[in-house]
């Protein structure tokens, strides 16, 4: 993002949008990032290496992949994650320190009927110490029911970690709860940012998405931050989780009560639990935990 465009306004939050965050698990914002600031996202989104990988997946025809690590493509994405304008809107929620934990493209194909998403937690993909995790989803296009938009559960972000496992006790990335979008459907609600504006939703704000009936494509940059004293236990870790967006590294762990259970899956070799151990990728110096003295050593 050009820097003036960013120092021209950098909202925060107001009492009542942190009122409704705690009340309801979700934000929206339309007219974040101007017309020019998403024809210029959408063109790197659209560019020859991201399309390559894009379409390398299988099933992308069909259905929404979410290519990770996107900061880690294309500097205009960090620069995306970086901006004072969603940065800002997140201090409220997280504090001054926030690290980043992924970020993807998360693009729902233009074939009718193609790409739904089941109905899940953020957090129950990748637990941490405590549940100061938040999503940011940038529209590169109006999102709308048509196209097969987020839906979202009103105060589901108070009901804790739902069951994402099956019977054998792996996890599916669905809720298996299905009482909690099925017995109030007014509470289910349509989570419709226009093209450069965003969605905020909590790490537990239960969410999903139907089928894109529209024809044509539906995309969206989303942007998974969590607060730096926020330790993970479970799943992958990316090239830019642990990068710093914003405030210092503290080195300190905080932690919530409760009882997590882990996304024991099988999609790492030789740990079931993924390589959360490490906390932070590659494009992450991690030289820079240490004192000066001790640096290149």
């Amino acid at each position: 993002m050009p820097a003036a465009a960013a120092e021209k306004t950098t909202p925060g939050l107001t009492a009542e949008d942190r009122a409704c965050y705690e009340a309801d698990g979700f934000l929206v914002f339309d007219d974040v990032f101007t017309p020019a600031e998403v024809e210029a996202l959408r063109a790197v989104a659209e560019s020859a290496k991201i399309r390559a990988e894009h379409q390398a997946r299988d099933g992308y025809l069909e259905k929404t992949i979410h290519l990770l690590g996107l900061t880690a493509k294309d500097p205009a994405f960090m620069d995306l994650a970086k901006d004072p304008r969603i940065v800002e809107r997140l201090k409220p929620l997280l504090g001054p320190d926030i690290q980043l934990q992924h970020s993807k493209l998360a693009a729902k194909p233009a074939a009718k009927n193609a790409g739904p998403f089941g109905w899940h937690q953020d957090f129950c993909f990748f637990p941490h110490s405590n549940y100061s995790l938040a999503a940011v989803m940038v529209m590169l296009d109006d999102a709308t029911p048509d196209n097969g938009c987020m839906y979202m559960v009103k105060g589901s972000h108070r009901l804790g970690m739902l069951d994402h496992a099956s019977a054998d006790g792996l996890f599916t990335g669905s809720c298996a709860e299905s009482r909690c979008w099925e017995e109030d459907p007014s509470k289910v609600v349509a989570i419709t940012p226009r093209a450069g504006g965003i969605s905020i939703h909590h790490c537990l704000t239960l969410h999903g998405s139907p089928a894109n009936r529209s024809g044509r494509p539906r995309r969206g940059l989303v942007f998974q931050y969590r607060a730096d004293d926020a330790f993970q236990f479970a799943d992958g870790v990316w090239a830019d989780t642990g990068v710093l967006v914003c405030g210092q590294r503290r080195e300190r762990v905080r932690c919530e009560a409760g009882v997590i259970r882990l996304p024991k899956t099988t999609r790492y070799s030789g740990n079931p639990f993924g390589d959360a151990w490490n906390q932070s990728g590659a494009l992450v110096d991690r030289q820079s935990f240490l004192p000066e003295r001790y640096r290149g050593k």
